[in-house]
């Protein structure tokens, strides 16, 4: 299984000092953008600067597509599967922490049911980032991966219906073509990954795998 994997993409090895470096940088910034997010949730939005409510910062936050691509990112530019599922583990469970501590104690309640749904989400997404790291890598199982990827971005940025077909959210929309370059690794790659994961966006279209939380 070892020798399989690594055809599609080898690991590269790096010091310990940098795996703790890097993993603890992970951490941090999980902990400040799920403390961001729910400040902006909790302030009025008259308060808020001006730009940060023409760009509608609150809304982006509270949506999949950021937390889909922050983890995709974070996923495909580390060192080896393992180190994804650590890295990407650590940054959702510094920004759900956040998140709801701040909840708690800042906000003062407790949405048990909506919180579980994160944990839950925190709790898969170092096997979710294990398989997306090969997502970067040779052949067809990296293609596909790259696909699914393209998909669920696809899906926040643009919705789609018998008669119509729209942009969600414009920022969404950038996260979109910013994961285009993320997957990117040559043309022929990549018109391959857009052309599959616009397939499925298209086939998928009316199923909510969140539960609502799109």
């Amino acid at each position: 299984m070892k020798d399989f994997l690594n055809k599609i993409r080898r690991p590269i090895s790096i010091s310990l000092s940098r795996k703790f470096l890097y993993s603890t940088l992970i951490f941090i910034a999980g902990v400040i953008l799920g403390s961001v997010s729910k400040m902006l949730e909790t302030t009025l939005s008259n308060s808020l600067p001006y730009f940060i409510e023409v760009l509608d910062l609150r809304n982006f936050f509270s949506r999949m597509g950021v937390w889909i691509f922050l983890g995709v990112l974070i996923s495909v530019y580390s060192k080896s599967p393992i180190r994804s599922a650590i890295n990407v583990f650590l940054f959702f469970v510094g920004m759900v922490g956040s998140y709801y501590l701040y909840t708690v104690f800042v906000a003062g309640f407790f949405p048990k049911s909506y919180m579980m749904i994160w944990i839950i989400m925190a709790c898969i997404s170092p096997f979710m980032a294990f398989i997306c790291w090969y997502a970067r890598g040779n052949g067809i199982i990296a293609i596909s991966i790259s696909s699914i990827v393209f998909m669920f971005i696809s899906r926040q940025a643009f919705v789609f219906g018998f008669w119509y077909f729209d942009i969600k959210y414009s920022l969404e929309l950038i996260l979109w073509i910013a994961t285009s370059f993320v997957l990117y690794q040559s043309p022929k790659q990549i018109i391959k990954v857009v052309a599959i994961g616009s397939l499925l966006y298209f086939f998928t279209a009316q199923i909510n795998f969140f539960w609502g939380m799109l």
